[in-house]
């Protein structure tokens, strides 16, 4: 682990919306934290010629609304006052190598450098290229990529390939938020920490698999880029397979970053490959229309500001996955995600089976035990089960257990991208995607996309402020199966 004294902090696209809304206030947070030591500075890169001034005026507009809570603690004024003292700026225009050595004179002497590619995935060879080219990577750099990472299979390997002649792959971060998350980090805690669970965790214990990524904002300022991606690509070959690969990896033999890693791609390696037939019968994409989200009105996707009016982008997918090995044999994996949804919600449902047999053959309430796993808005585990309701007879109702982490635990929890830039600097590449977990995923969801192409059909309409289509839900009665919501 390297002197984490030193660290020049360099963010492309430094004045984009990432940086603004995410890095910005998670280096801060660390900062209030005592978390960014010593000399640690941030040097946000973009384009504009803005001097130092100009750069920390925009900061202080564009991040302070999202701070506001730690902003109104006692010292919160005074430690935004000394963080913007971390932050520098060097106007770059990524694509010119002459405009690095701005960059050069800039970084401190002796610094171990951390680059986050906060950029169009398109520029980042370019970027490690000149890098290399003004003597900017050493053994000790480090750089971080931004999902997705390629628009298919080749373009990823294109990516990887040209990033790995500038950096080994100890130095490559790539990431993705959600395993930043203290709840999906606690799972593996859940799963292989509590005799309780891991003997129960496998076919036929378990009936089904849901993990559910919704969302009830429209692409916004995001459409451009949106419309050339969908949802397939910008949710499910990232944050829902790697939702997965923790949920139905085997034990592995450490904690440390290869071992783990190792078993998530085998959990990929292992999924059930589609055919024409699958994809017809197994997948839903759809597109919001127009409709009422939190009760304001919401437009369709295709009356989106730059949205071509033509556009058969999906904005939602739900999907059937099978895992081919004996643990997860005949059990169904459904994903879904989708914008404009009726509600923020992020969850993973672990549905056990039935009992074998019931003694309570009057109780046609009863349901299955699960296990409801939430992300988003709250962080939280919750066990369903069975109980008798107060009163004469035998009548069922679920009850849960919560265990609620805000209270059970009175230390601040980190959000994901404070966690995770942290790891950064102190070098921990447990929580970020190997290159052989990533072209794993594309192998799976590649065939997917084409299939869509090939059919030519559009995706199916659903109004904003729903839980998609209607197809999504007769995807689960085919075999017998509800969303949470509708259970």
């Amino acid at each position: 682990m390297s002197d984490t004294n030193n660290v020049d902090i360099v963010i492309f696209g430094g004045a984009g919306d990432l940086a603004f809304r995410k890095l910005v206030p998670a280096l801060f947070m660390a900062h209030m934290h005592d978390k960014l030591e010593g000399n640690n500075r941030i040097i946000g890169v973009g384009r504009q010629d803005w001097s130092r001034e100009d750069y920390l005026a925009f900061i202080n507009d564009k991040t302070r609304p999202f701070l506001k809570d730690a902003l109104a603690t006692a010292d919160g004024e005074a430690c935004w006052t000394s963080f913007l003292d971390r932050l520098h700026f060097a106007s770059v225009d990524v694509t010119r190598a002459p405009d690095y050595l701005k960059l050069a004179a800039l970084s401190s002497a002796g610094a171990q450098r951390v680059y986050y590619l906060a950029t169009a995935p398109s520029l980042f060879t370019q970027i490690c290229q000149h890098l290399d080219s003004a003597g900017l990577i050493d053994e000790r750099a480090r750089v971080v990529l931004e999902k997705p990472l390629g628009h298919d299979l080749a373009s990823a390997k294109a990516i990887n390939d040209e990033v790995a002649k500038h950096f080994n792959e100890a130095q490559i971060y790539r990431i993705d938020h959600y395993l930043g998350k203290e709840t999906v980090q606690n799972l593996m805690v859940l799963r292989f920490g509590n005799a309780i669970f891991e003997p129960l965790w496998r076919s036929p214990n378990i009936r089904s698999v849901q993990i559910t990524v919704a969302e009830t904002v429209g692409v916004g300022s995001r459409a451009g880029f949106y419309d050339e991606t969908g949802a397939m690509r910008d949710m499910v070959q990232n944050h829902l397979l790697q939702l997965l690969c923790i949920v139905a990896m085997e034990p592995p033999i450490s904690l440390e970053p290869n071992d783990v890693r190792d078993e998530k791609l085998k959990v990929l390696r292992s999924l059930r490959p589609m055919t024409a037939v699958d994809i017809k019968r197994d997948t839903v994409r759809g597109q919001y229309q127009a409709g009422t989200v939190d009760g304001a009105p919401a437009l369709a996707y295709l009356a989106e500001e730059n949205v071509p009016p033509s556009s058969t982008t999906e904005t939602f997918v739900a999907l059937k996955a099978h895992i081919n090995n004996a643990r997860w044999a005949n059990v169904p994996f459904y994903l879904r995600t989708g914008k404009r949804m009726q509600h923020r919600r992020s969850e993973i449902i672990i549905e056990f089976d039935d009992m074998p047999f019931s003694i309570f053959s009057g109780a046609a309430n009863s349901k299955s035990n699960r296990l409801v796993i939430s992300l988003q808005p709250e962080e939280s585990i919750q066990l369903q089960m069975m109980v008798k309701e107060p009163g004469s007879g035998m009548n069922m109702r679920p009850v849960s257990l919560n265990l609620d982490m805000q209270s059970a635990f009175t230390e601040r929890r980190a959000e994901a991208y404070e966690r995770l830039l942290m790891d950064v600097v102190k070098g921990r590449l447990t929580h970020f995607m190997r290159r052989d977990e990533l072209e794993a995923a594309w192998t799976w969801v590649e065939p997917i996309l084409d299939g869509w192409a090939a059919s030519g059909e559009r995706p199916k309409p659903y109004n904003a402020g729903t839980w998609g289509p209607a197809a999504s839900s007769a995807l689960m009665a085919r075999s017998e199966h509800t969303w949470f919501e509708e259970s």
